[in-house]
């Protein structure tokens, strides 16, 4: 079990915790959480690019000149992707990029991108992160105070309406709750900042899985 330190919202450390090492001391393994994010990426796309074949665009519906003795070449219709307003040959339908991560996959994934933001030491751990008000000036004086700089991912389990308010406003700065911490957001994040609640919860899970 290792060891990590708890603060209060004035950035004075409270206790020490013990976290498991089997999740946030493992060797992060870079294809899975490469994997996974690909997937939370191609989960955003729509896929409802289209584009129209012959058989769907309007006119040519009979043969636009005879066959022989015009001296041109001989067409057949005037939807063929050779025209203007044609078809179009081999074009973008509509598709599910998605693709599917069995389950020890996305565990691993979760658990290095962890293990790697720990040994950045870029993990943060608060007592709670219930704030007094929802003053985004504040709010950033509390960033501040805690030399928490860069993009900040905050993991919580309270559903504290302040914490959303004061920050929704900075584009450096995203709340989301434990049970949707991912991949792509822990790695995107400069550093990452829970509540001891949120650690206990990530651990419960992880360590069923």
């Amino acid at each position: 079990m290792t060891k990590i330190e708890v603060k209060n919202l004035n950035n004075a450390k409270v206790k020490d915790i013990n976290i498991s090492d089997s999740i946030w001391m493992t060797e992060a393994n870079a294809d899975a959480m490469k994997k996974m994010i690909r997937l939370q990426l191609a989960a955003t796309r729509q896929g409802t690019h289209k584009t129209k074949t012959r058989s769907e665009v309007s006119g040519g519906g009979r043969k636009p000149w005879k066959q022989k003795g015009t001296g041109r070449a001989r067409q057949g219709s005037i939807r063929s992707p050779q025209w203007r307003g044609g078809g179009i040959s081999g074009g973008v339908q509509p598709r599910d990029y998605t693709f599917k991560i069995n389950k020890k996959e996305r565990v691993l994934a979760i658990k290095s991108a962890l293990s790697d933001k720990i040994a950045q030491n870029a993990v943060v751990v608060f007592e709670t992160l219930s704030l007094e008000n929802s003053k985004t000036k504040e709010f950033k004086l509390f960033l501040e105070t805690n030399k928490l700089d860069g993009k900040v991912l905050f993991v919580t389990m309270s559903d504290d309406a302040n914490l959303y308010l004061a920050s929704r406003n900075l584009g450096y700065v995203y709340v989301i709750p434990a049970n949707e911490i991912n991949v792509y957001d822990v790695v995107n994040a400069d550093v990452v900042v829970f509540d001891e609640a949120a650690i206990n919860y990530i651990e419960e899970v992880l360590l069923d899985a």
